[in-house]
């Protein structure tokens, strides 16, 4: 095993959930037998097949992940009547080659995931048939692959992954994903060129551009099922993979795409964090994504079949009778449309409807990087993951709170959650974060989305522009995508600070190239809500009913 147990428990969880849900008593499998199949560089992949018992002359539909992970397959999945093809990526558990991860999944001078199809296609096990499907990294692995389009893919089903390996996996709005990439690079121990690679290009640049499927949406031409959580670590990675695809992709993919977005965390279990949803399970990531693969490679009326475009969870109170949400939606694209309302940060730490008429109004907070805001709750791989009580850090001195008055009727946000910031920095580089939460009557801030923004790249992530001191900039901070209905009697909280940690590496505040820089500053950060600079919350207001599931 190359992570510890609570790593496997999360990053293997698909195939877990996948044995429950076939067999009451899963017993793992041996393969049928196990190829190396070269690739276009003459590279041999360890590829174990499981071969439904029977006529040896049969022909089935195939089901293929590729996966940086070990190989357990349970036998009962021999029941569905696929060939699962497992496939360890390179210089992975019995595979040639440099693991160097995703490198040679896309669609560059080496493509395995297509090189795999292919050969697949030519099996004479093979019907002519062939679905992807995995969760978080052989999530990504099929992200890669759909860029190269293989000729002879009928469809995908990733699950909790993203399409851009810098802006959903390694970095996220500039800032070094620690909580997530320290632990799965450590504990995997994948080649250490994969973290030299990630070190020698810190903004987004020609490296990652052959890793950015957003750079040839036109050229993917099937259908994929996309499934993302809330609260899971790629949210935006599939939700925009799916946007993108759906608008640009080829014939055979522009339209046909489907998404699903239920209340998980990247555990995809019953609770997330200190709350269980209810009815979350319904559309349960693994069941169907194994529904889709029935219906597209075997022709099975499930419900499947009949899933609409977007099938979407639209979050409530929990625990409160009668509370609005907490229920299933549907809807013929994304975003749904949706007006955006700007909740305006006031003096006094309010947050309301109106601009700010003060002249002035200001607050300056010092930023110690020795001593960050400690992550609580959240997008979050390895520290426990979902809406969590924030008020132990709200007290700290270096976080700003910005309140509503106590809400008259409920109110529902179902979209990209933005805060226009204005700012200012002792330092030339810094960061600036913020955290969404519902405050329920009895004082509980629970976490809803937060984000950051890395002040270096405030123009752009594609070259830093530093700041000059104390000259005040305007910040947008992407908090991601949720749906969210604020029920009466709540208040909505917005809280800006500077770290993070460890969700997101901290900044040193010194301008300096970062996992280098060994020195630190204290930051003197200033954040704006006044006339001029008018700091806001945007939160995208629905302005057509959807539908409820039933």
């Amino acid at each position: 095993m190359c992570l510890p147990n609570s790593l496997l428990i999360t990053i293997h969880f698909v195939l877990l959930i996948l044995f429950l849900s076939i067999n009451n008593e899963p017993a793992v499998s041996s393969p049928t037998r196990t190829e190396m199949v070269a690739m276009r560089d003459w590279v041999k992949l360890a590829t174990d097949l499981y071969i439904p018992d029977g006529d040896k002359d049969a022909k089935y539909p195939v089901i293929l992940i590729r996966s940086p992970y070990e190989r357990p397959i349970d036998d009962g999945i021999k029941n569905l009547g696929f060939v699962l093809v497992y496939q360890g990526t390179r210089g992975r558990f019995g595979s040639e080659g440099r693991d160097i991860i995703f490198l040679d999944d896309g669609w560059g001078k080496t493509q395995d995931g297509y090189d795999t199809v292919e050969w697949i296609a030519k099996q004479p096990w093979c019907n002519g048939k062939i679905g992807t499907f995995g969760a978080s990294a052989p999530g990504i692995t099929q992200y890669m692959m759909a860029g190269s389009n293989p000729p002879s893919l009928t469809c995908m089903s990733p699950i909790f992954a993203g399409g851009s390996l810098y802006h959903y996996l390694f970095f996220e709005s500039g800032a070094y994903r620690k909580e997530i990439m320290d632990p799965w690079l450590d504990g995997c121990k994948f080649d250490e060129q994969t973290l030299e690679n990630i070190k020698n290009n810190p903004a987004y640049n020609d490296y990652w551009r052959q890793y950015d499927l957003s750079t040839r949406y036109d050229k993917v031409n099937f259908p994929i099922l996309h499934i993302a959580g809330w609260y899971d670590i790629f949210t935006q990675g599939n939700i925009d993979a799916f946007i993108g695809i759906q608008k640009n992709g080829g014939p055979n993919a522009k339209g046909k795409q489907k998404l699903i977005i239920g209340p998980y965390s990247h555990a995809a279990a019953p609770e997330v964090g200190e709350f269980k949803f209810p009815d979350s399970e319904k559309y349960h990531p693994i069941a169907k994504s194994l529904e889709w693969l029935q219906y597209m490679l075997q022709g099975v009326d499930n419900e499947a079949a009949h899933l609409n475009t977007v099938t979407y969870y639209v979050m409530g109170a929990v625990g409160e009778e009668r509370a609005p949400g907490n229920e299933w939606r549907s809807a013929d694209s994304w975003p749904i449309p949706a007006k955006t309302k700007s909740l305006y940060l006031n003096k006094n730490g309010t947050l309301t409807n109106s601009r700010p008429d003060s002249i002035s109004a200001k607050k300056t907070y010092k930023f110690d990087p020795d001593d960050p805001v400690p992550t609580v709750g959240g997008r979050n791989l390895v520290l426990p993951a979902g809406p969590y009580d924030q008020r132990s850090t709200e007290s700290r001195s270096d976080v700003v709170l910005f309140t509503t008055e106590t809400l008259d009727e409920p109110l529902e946000a179902t979209g990209r959650i933005k805060v226009r910031l204005w700012a200012s920095s002792s330092a030339k580089d810094t960061d600036f974060t913020a955290k969404l939460t519902d405050v329920y009557p009895d004082g509980r801030s629970m976490l809803v989305c937060e984000g950051i923004a890395r002040a270096r790249y405030h123009k752009s992530f594609e070259k830093p522009s530093f700041l000059t001191k104390d000259e005040v900039y305007e910040f947008s901070i992407d908090l991601w995508s949720t749906s969210i209905i604020f029920n009466k009697g709540h208040k909505i909280r917005l809280a800006i600070s500077s770290s993070n940690s460890i969700r997101y590496d901290v900044n040193p505040n010194t301008g300096n190239p970062i996992f280098t820089e060994t020195k630190k500053e204290i930051a003197e950060n200033t954040i704006y809500f006044n006339r001029k600079y008018p700091s806001a919350l945007l939160l995208p207001i629905p302005i057509l009913h959807q539908t409820k599931e039933e």
